[in-house]
């Protein structure tokens, strides 16, 4: 007898949604617009895709914790 190993499991396009919208996925980028060599408009993008639920609880951990609190925050 074998098992299938989780590799050969398949994964349908709804459970691998609820797995992102379970835990949150930020995605960003930069895009810059330029003509000769010369940067005329840039853009910083970030797109937060999640679930509300997990949106709120995210929001509230961080309201907990000011960035003022967080290691590595500057003094002042």
């Amino acid at each position: 007898m074998t098992i299938p190993e989780d590799d050969e499991r398949d994964v349908t396009l709804l459970e691998l949604l609820d797995r992102l919208l379970d835990k949150g996925v930020v995605l960003t980028g930069d895009i810059t617009l330029a003509v000769a060599d010369v940067d005329l408009i840039e853009l910083g993008l970030r797109l937060v895709l999640a679930s509300t639920e997990r949106a709120h609880q995210l929001r509230t951990a961080r309201a907990a914790f000011p960035a003022s609190a967080l290691p590595g925050a500057a003094d002042g």
